[in-house]
């Protein structure tokens, strides 16, 4: 490797650490990347502990713990090899400017997604998933939703930055299909009279097994392309404790791997891993978890790639 060519993508758990997996650093969007992973440090819109700005540095910080395997556990074929990724960076706009936030992520997203190629955004609130959508749907006239979560983020609220309710925004602005929508691992109490998304609470997708949640995630994208969207305190706190708004009983982290890892037939055209707050982390762990959920996806994306090639 020459100098010039110095990305930090060896295998090194200590070195050239900037960078998620050791990706190269570049915003060149062309016929050569196959898909883009982008941060962006915002936390304003949350509602109980801020320190999700440090999201994706924490993420990119635990990804180091992936860059020595050649392939990842159980994929049988290479990322690298599969697929070309860059890492484009985390978006900057003013200290407190949320309007000038969604203006960036909303331009960035939509220059990735005009240019066909997948993206992946580590946030950050949640609230980023609504400027990321409106992006989406310049591109797609139809969007199914999947969602995994503690809470519904469906609320009513006349407060234009919020985490909380920037679904219900999305859909009052048809980001995406109602009827298309799912939400996996809800433990926090929402309208359930009213409540339009399918929703399988914590409960349930802990008591049955991986195949049956995803044949439901499945049947329920009814083949539409799909936004996947990951709040990391789906995981329960004893696998998740680095986040804003915490709730016991949560998913596993070999639970959301495995299904996450099964949805192989869906056409994920974007995906994003929000509110991992590392001030509230343990060991990395939470970090370490959001990693490896952005890695399961990108290969998902590569296997996709792969057989439209074959």
């Amino acid at each position: 490797m020459s100098d010039s060519e110095l990305l930090g993508a060896d295998s090194s758990t200590y070195a050239n650490v900037f960078s998620y997996l050791g990706l190269p650093l570049s915003r060149r969007i062309d016929d050569t990347v196959d898909a883009v992973v982008m941060g962006v440090p915002y936390d304003l819109a949350t509602s109980a502990r801020a320190g999700a700005r440090s999201g994706p540095s924490a993420i990119r910080q635990a990804s180091v713990q992936l860059r020595w395997e050649e392939k990842r556990w159980p994929w049988r074929f290479s990322l690298r090899d599969a697929t070309n990724i860059v890492d484009y960076g985390d978006l900057s706009f003013g200290a407190g400017d949320s309007a000038g936030m969604v203006k960036s992520v909303v331009e960035h997203a939509d220059r990735i997604f005009s240019a066909g190629k997948f993206l992946l955004t580590f946030g950050g609130d949640h609230f980023i998933s609504l400027p990321l959508l409106r992006a989406a749907a310049r591109q797609h006239k139809r969007i199914a939703l999947v969602h995994f979560d503690a809470h519904t983020d469906t609320e009513k609220s006349d407060l234009e930055f919020y985490h909380g309710s920037m679904f219900d925004v999305a859909m009052r602005e048809k980001l995406f299909d109602p009827a298309h929508a799912i939400q996996v691992g809800i433990r926090t109490e929402y309208d359930y009279d009213s409540h339009v998304l399918s929703v399988l609470d914590a409960a349930w997708a802990n008591e049955h097994s991986t195949e049956e949640t995803i044949a439901k995630i499945v049947a329920r994208s009814g083949g539409l392309p799909v936004y996947l969207s990951i709040d990391i305190d789906c995981l329960d706190p004893a696998f998740a404790p680095g986040t804003g708004t915490p709730v016991a009983g949560g998913l596993s982290s070999d639970r959301l791997l495995r299904i996450v890892r099964g949805l192989s037939s869906l056409n994920i055209i974007a995906a994003d891993i929000m509110e991992v707050a590392p001030a509230y982390d343990s060991s990395e762990i939470t970090a370490l978890a959001a990693a490896t959920l952005g890695l399961e996806l990108l290969y998902l994306n590569a296997a996709a790639n792969r057989r439209l090639k074959e």
